[in-house]
């Protein structure tokens, strides 16, 4: 009930504005956004990738504005070199949104999207690490997916996000299994009509199930990205069945939740990454995260009564 009127207030202005004013947030965001700075979040992925991986994500999306746009490129090439810097970039990587760094310009958003993406795959190549392509709501799929394949032309090595509540998404999966193809497989967390996504979660679920199948028989490397045990020992089943060793696939889950459970797969050998947003663009990401687990909006509810 809650999950549609959470990715409406995701987009608006008003409702950001509040939240943000709402003293007890900025607590209950630190659960979900390593920091507003890069100083901040580092320390924090020093620690993460002690026993795990992680993919850095600048908060940012929908940006019209060309000069943002670039700030974003010039936040990732600043980060990219941190991590060399670092010596963390063998264990993390980084995640973009093609919005972010200007596939909604009014004019050759497209264009300067692909050329922007390249300057950061440049970086990442640089810092001897990858990079991969977040995935939005259903109208930007095609864009991105086009941009990807421009991309890969160079740099075969940046991975994708499918959605498996798109009714697209399996034969997206077996257009992306092919050898050296890394795909990141996530359950979606947009709002979308029924006419190009499933609704009802069993159905969401059991695209899933499909999607997973489709990446575990391929040649790429499946990314499975859930929180749900159940997802979670489905796909160690498939990867055993396809002949899959402990490094040829990996689990991620996002920086704050189900932090025990992270700790006990890697633990157990599997290959475990986080997905660690940063920055002060958070409040879209934040609320997406309301939205997916009732469990996040009572904590939230909870914090108000007891702390507001």
């Amino acid at each position: 009930m809650l999950r549609t009127p959470l990715l409406a207030a995701a987009r608006s202005t008003a409702c950001r504005r509040l939240v943000e004013r709402t003293p007890v947030t900025r607590g209950l965001v630190d659960r979900f956004v390593a920091g507003s700075t890069q100083e901040q979040a580092l320390p924090k992925v020093a620690e993460l990738t002690r026993d795990r991986y992680v993919t850095l994500d600048h908060l940012g999306e929908d940006t019209t504005d060309a000069a943002q746009a670039q700030a974003t490129v010039d936040a990732y090439t600043r980060l990219l070199a941190a991590l060399a810097e670092q010596g963390l970039a063998g264990r993390a990587e980084v995640s973009v949104k093609l919005s972010a760094v200007g596939q909604f310009l009014p004019a050759d958003g497209e264009k300067i999207a692909l050329d922007n993406a390249r300057d950061i795959c440049r970086a990442a190549e640089a810092a001897g690490t990858t990079m991969t392509l977040d995935m939005e709501d259903h109208t930007t799929v095609d864009s991105t997916l086009s941009i990807l394949r421009d991309l890969r032309v160079d740099f075969p090595w940046v991975g994708a996000v499918l959605q498996a509540y798109l009714h697209r998404t399996e034969a997206d999966c077996r257009d992306l299994s092919g050898a050296g193809s890394r795909v990141r497989i996530c359950k979606g967390a947009y709002d979308e009509p029924a006419s190009v996504a499933y609704k009802d979660k069993a159905e969401v679920d059991k695209a899933y199930v499909r999607c997973l199948k489709i990446l575990m028989a391929g040649e790429g490397y499946p990314m499975v990205a859930s929180h749900d045990p159940r997802m979670v020992a489905i796909a160690q089943r498939l990867a055993a069945t396809a002949g899959r060793s402990d490094d040829d696939y990996e689990h991620q889950m996002l920086y704050g939740i189900r932090d025990n459970e992270q700790v006990r797969l890697a633990a157990e050998g599997k290959r475990m990454r986080v997905y660690v947003p940063y920055g002060d663009e958070w409040y879209g990401y934040f609320m997406r995260r309301l939205a997916e687990r009732p469990a996040n909006m009572m904590f939230f509810a909870r914090s108000l009564i007891t702390r507001g």
